[in-house]
């Protein structure tokens, strides 16, 4: 089962991921690998802080496998077995140059994986734009990866302060010819069309 949990930062979406993560394992008897796709960099103590803060909430018998390189997260995933927790795609797809990444060696590796799987995600697409060319390529990018994982995920999960809502399946976009028309709705239709 692959599990995608959304949310923007603070919400309380890697605290979701992990409990899931443990009640799965405990359900199953199994172990929790949790893969971290972050590099710290030991100058920014802000960033220090938060990863120190993730490991001290997780229980000292699951395991962690660290991605050295970008691509180890697709060898991780292939290899490891029991429940695994990635967090995060957005540190993952931040370690790409120009946020260029083709996902389908990950969205191969996932579709093969038989044991519990949860993907932690940033959900940007909600937050100020981007003032910067840099940073919406970022948004965007991890907007389109998000979508994609979405997609194949048996369930998607989305964080908002602490609260999570459960997401419904892909939604297809009708064809031009069923789509309503674009613009302020008809006030004298309302009824009829359910607007």
């Amino acid at each position: 089962m692959l599990t995608l949990v959304l949310g923007g930062t603070r919400s309380g979406k890697s605290a979701l991921a992990e409990q899931l993560a443990a009640q799965t394992a405990a359900d199953l008897g199994a172990v929790v690998t949790y893969v971290a796709t972050a590099v710290v960099d030991p100058h920014d103590q802000d960033h220090v802080r938060r990863v120190a803060a993730h490991q001290a909430r997780r229980p000292p018998s699951w395991a962690t496998a660290e991605c050295a390189q970008a691509d180890d997260l697709v060898d991780h995933l292939r290899g490891l077995d029991g429940v695994v927790l990635v967090d995060s795609l957005g540190s993952w797809l931040a370690r790409h140059p120009d946020f260029e990444v083709d996902p389908t060696p990950l969205l191969s590796v996932l579709r093969a994986r038989t044991r519990p799987t949860l993907l932690v995600s940033e959900e940007v697409g909600l937050a100020v734009h981007p003032p910067t060319a840099l940073g919406r390529r970022y948004v965007d990018a991890l907007g389109v990866l998000n979508q994609r994982v979405a997609a194949i995920a048996d369930r998607a999960l989305l964080v908002v302060a602490g609260r999570t809502l459960e997401l419904g399946p892909p939604s297809q976009r009708p064809p031009p010819s069923q789509r309503r028309p674009s613009g302020p709705p008809d006030p004298h239709t309302l009824g009829e069309t359910g607007r």
